[in-house]
């Protein structure tokens, strides 16, 4: 399964000192662990609890439970900052979070994750003196102010809180990061939440099963490899301020992904119906590519190809996952 890392390796060197991944347990958390390990890059993998099922889908069960596992609770500022001076932490990449529909079933606890969660990241880069902290925002952020097109959720109010967060940590302590703000994810390890259809899709095409893909029209489709490549890529260097960019990958359709599986999957039964996606499919990320190192951009038939071959191959090993329900 080498062929999914191989696009997004990079030079160790660039790196002095373990890459904290926090949320390593997610699906751009395994990509995040998965490329940096194969580039040779100290990885510490951490999460509430020991989590490689993700990360083992791309780097296989051994090298999975070989990473350096580290339970970790985002919410207790002080083990934060045990872990990140006492592994001599270099950079993080901070991904922990809790999602929309569990925000919305306990919003205080999702503000604790989210909110308290990413303070304790900055405080414990303060402490440390770290130039290299990146953190997931989101596209939800975008509803904010309210009254525009789009829904806002409580997740989102609180990416916006790390944000402006961010900004002070910055203008008071010269806390240097960036938050980035992933559209839709898709690929090997994306198993969760509405936007996780169509890579459901591609899964049940190579199962043979139907699918149908409950929006359609314009889409942004934002390869799971890519979007780690883009975290990598802004810590792979010493930062300054406290910048925020849009992470969008490629504005097509769902239609367009469809087409993609005709040619791969010749008869498959993965339809698309209902409205289009709730969220921007456009956002601009050419700030983002202006300002921290190349990353590869991802074609759509390049990651629906890649990710349907993927699937083929977790099936032919007996390591694919029943479809998400």
């Amino acid at each position: 399964m080498n062929f999914l890392t191989d696009p997004f390796l990079i030079s160790a060197d660039r790196f002095d000192g373990p890459v904290l991944v926090t949320g390593a347990g997610g699906c751009i958390g395994a990509w995040v662990c998965a490329i940096l390990d194969r580039s040779g890059v100290s990885v510490i993998a951490s999460d509430l609890k020991k989590s490689p099922g993700r990360a083992a889908l791309l780097m296989g069960d051994e090298a999975a439970q070989a990473l350096d596992w580290r339970a970790l609770d985002v919410t207790d500022g002080a083990s934060v900052a045990e872990l990140v001076s006492g592994k001599g932490v270099g950079a993080i990449i901070h991904l922990a979070g809790l999602q929309v529909p569990f925000c919305a079933a306990n919003p205080a606890l999702g503000a604790r994750v989210n909110v308290e969660g990413t303070i304790n990241i900055l405080q414990a880069a303060r402490d440390a003196g770290l130039k290299r902290t990146v953190f997931a925002s989101s596209v939800a952020a975008a509803a904010f102010p309210p009254g525009g097109p789009y829904a806002e959720t409580l997740y989102g109010a609180y990416k916006v809180a790390n944000e402006q967060t961010a900004f002070v940590y910055w203008q008071d302590w010269q806390v240097p990061s960036i938050g980035l703000r992933p559209n839709v994810v898709y690929g090997v390890a994306r198993d969760q939440g509405i936007s996780s259809k169509n890579t459901i899709a591609i899964q049940a095409a190579v199962l043979g099963e139907a699918y149908d893909i409950p929006f359609t029209g314009p889409y942004s489709w934002l390869y799971a490899g890519e979007a780690a490549s883009a975290f990598i890529a802004a810590v792979s260097r010493d930062g300054s301020g406290a910048h925020v960019f849009d992470l969008n990958g490629r504005c097509d359709t769902i239609e367009t992904g469809l087409a993609a599986l005709d040619d791969l999957s010749p008869g498959h039964r993965i339809t698309a119906s209902g409205a289009p996606f709730p969220f921007p499919p456009d956002l601009d990320e050419a700030p983002l590519r202006k300002h921290v190192p190349d990353y590869p951009a991802i074609s759509v038939a390049d990651g629906v190809e890649t990710t349907w071959r993927a699937f083929g191959e977790l099936k032919s090993q007996g390591r694919l996952p029943p479809l998400p329900q």
